[in-house]
């Protein structure tokens, strides 16, 4: 026997590592026939793992301060981003990658949700799967929100000004509660402190539970595919294996693979020669520090927040 099994059994004497690696990997049955929509799924998680790798470099040199550094007009958090991007080494690709990985992680998500309802993926049994991915969607936009703060740019300050005040407008509530997510009576380095905590321990960890608690539940039932054939129903009297299953792996791992690597080509062309994509990804306001005394013409959200700012806005 290797060392390399005596140390795999020593470690499945104490924990389940196998058996959860064969239940919920190796072993785990899928339909035969995931198509292309199939792809986002792993996608969302493999941009998820890097958002938190590239979040844990940056915040080892941010500093969530908005005072001014003496004799500028940037805050300590503004000049603490542009010190990553020049000074820090490797820091201006942590950043890119954390920026582009934002836009990619809606980007991929969307076409997830989009090939839950084609295909159905909220029908019984699987609708408690379907609500635990609408709760991480809404953590997804929670964490976005915080993040876009961060950088205490014009429109980082004046995004969240807006948003924050559209909280006011809930009858009986609303006033208090703006006040309560503010931190105080305007968006201010209370704020700034406040969102920070929020976007790096509090909402990642309730997004990481939602993840396990999703992924649970979707093997529990089995996975939808085009067809709706229901991968539990019909099993093999003597294996008791899914007669219309193929094993993820190595099947389904491989495909993931291609999948990874096309999209790793469209994220790495992005980071390396259009992260700002325009000014769709990164404004081009966002490079002037934060001026509450200067309101930009002009104050949209993200684009990945366009239709709800919409909705809102269409609401008296």
């Amino acid at each position: 026997m290797s060392k390399g099994q005596k140390l795999l059994n020593w470690i499945d004497a104490r924990f389940p590592l196998t058996s959860m690696l064969k239940e919920h990997v190796i072993e785990y049955y899928a339909p035969k026939n995931f198509n292309f929509w199939y792809f986002f799924g792993s996608l969302a998680l493999l941009v998820l793992v890097m958002q938190l790798l590239t979040g844990i470099f940056l915040t080892m040199n941010y500093m969530p301060d908005a005072t001014l550094v003496p004799g500028t007009k940037m805050s300590v958090a503004f000049a603490s981003v542009e010190y990553i991007m020049r000074d820090v080494s490797g820091g201006w690709i942590i950043r890119y990658m954390h920026s582009t990985g934002a836009s990619m992680f809606f980007i991929v998500v969307y076409l997830h949700m989009f090939r839950g309802l084609i295909y159905g993926s909220y029908k019984q049994p699987r609708e408690l799967v379907w609500i635990f991915g609408m709760l991480i969607f809404l953590c997804l936009m929670a964490e976005a929100f915080l993040g876009y703060l961060l950088p205490w740019g014009q429109m980082s300050f004046w995004g969240a000004q807006v948003i924050v005040n559209l909280f006011s407008s809930i009858p009986v509530i609303g006033p208090d509660l703006s006040v309560f997510i503010r931190g105080d009576f305007v968006v201010s380095g209370a704020t700034l402190n406040r969102f920070f905590a929020l976007h790096v321990i509090a909402v990642p960890l309730v997004l990481l539970a939602l993840v396990v608690a999703h992924l649970m539940a979707l093997h529990e039932v089995g996975s939808n595919n085009p067809d709706g054939v229901e991968i539990k129903q019909y099993k093999d009297p003597e294996t008791h294996l899914p007669l219309d299953g193929i094993p993820f792996h190595p099947y389904y791992t491989v495909k993931d693979v291609l999948g990874v690597a096309v999209f790793l080509i469209v994220f790495s062309s992005i980071v390396f020669f259009m992260p700002e994509m325009g000014g769709y990804f990164l404004e081009a306001n966002n490079f002037f520090p934060a001026d509450p005394l200067k309101t930009p013409p002009h104050i949209a959200p993200v684009w990945y927040f366009t239709p709800f700012y919409a909705i809102l806005r269409a609401v008296p």
